[in-house]
């Protein structure tokens, strides 16, 4: 009996000795311990090394980095698709029955999936005491810059498109004095007119030509949208606007937005470098929370 009771001490010994020796080779040396038979995983080693635990922080990396600028690009449209929505009212009326352009902003807003919510919303609080105007100014390279505005306080809205412009105008030793600051009789420039948007995949320009002829539209011309897509733009007279989106439709065209935009008479080819500091310029005058639209004259040199 005796006998038994010893080697049961033994055994016991032995089991609490490999134990601690397992404990301890698991904070030292965890890949060697894989390979010990029998050995037994301390609890809080096992939950805290699971590789299905530790990835957390990868999934709010990208989360933070892929979601939250498309997050903020999303809050940004749907800002500025509020400021245009107040403008329209403010020029005719809250019944997009009687206000056309309020009723393309409308359509444009449908298309983008502006939620119903914001669009009520910016149609209510178009009555709040805040005025329309346009900011003149030149950028990089000496292009023309429109610059819609809605603000309560002109002179505040003024002064921060002055700021943006300064610190983003034209640096390079070519630029003129001129570039980079507010600037009249760029509006001369400018014709409004209407212009209907449909998807350019698969549309040759011939093709694009024809159609306009066809539709009542004076020209057309090709560029891409937001997300680098082919898009074809038929410009028309902004009385003929409806009735040129119509006959694209009944030819088989998918409209994607109708608007009244100004349109510049003349167009300005910018080099890489001019390109490069006027689209910073333009993101940065698109930040400014009562710019609602800015319209350029510029063209990317071939």
């Amino acid at each position: 009996m005796t006998g038994r009771v010893v080697l049961g001490s033994v055994q016991t010994l032995r089991l609490l000795n490999r134990v601690a020796t397992t404990c301890i080779l698991a904070t030292r040396c965890e890949p060697t311990l894989q390979e010990i038979p029998g050995a037994v995983f301390p609890l809080w080693r096992t939950l805290h090394q699971s590789p299905a635990l530790c990835a957390g922080h990868n999934k709010w990396s990208k989360v933070k980095h892929i979601k939250g600028p498309k997050d903020e690009e999303r809050s940004r449209l749907i800002m500025k698709f509020g400021l245009m929505i107040k403008t329209a009212v403010k020029e005719g009326g809250p019944n997009p029955d009687m206000n056309v352009n309020l009723a393309n902003i409308l359509e444009q807003c449908r298309n983008k999936n502006i939620p119903k919510a914001s669009i009520e919303a910016a149609i209510k609080n178009a009555g709040k005491p805040a005025s329309p105007y346009m900011l003149e100014a030149r950028g990089p390279g000496g292009c023309f810059l429109l610059i819609e505005v809605l603000t309560d306080q002109p002179p505040r809205s003024q002064q921060e498109v002055r700021r943006v412009l300064t610190k983003n105008g034209d640096t390079a030793p070519h630029a003129t004095t001129e570039s980079g600051m507010l600037s009249q009789g760029v509006s001369g420039n400018f014709s409004r007119r209407g212009v209907v948007v449909v998807p350019g995949q698969n549309i040759t320009l011939d093709r694009a030509l024809e159609l306009a002829i066809e539709a009542g539209a004076e020209d057309v011309e090709e560029t891409t949208d937001e997300d680098d897509a082919p898009i074809l733009q038929f410009i028309c007279d902004t009385v003929d606007l409806w009735k040129v989106q119509a006959s694209l439709q009944r030819l088989g065209m998918q409209v994607t937005s109708v608007a009244c935009e100004f349109v510049p008479r003349t167009i300005l080819p910018l080099d890489q470098e001019q390109l490069d500091a006027a689209s910073t310029l333009i993101e940065a005058l698109s930040d400014v929370p009562d710019v609602v639209r800015i319209w350029d004259n510029i063209q990317v040199s071939s």
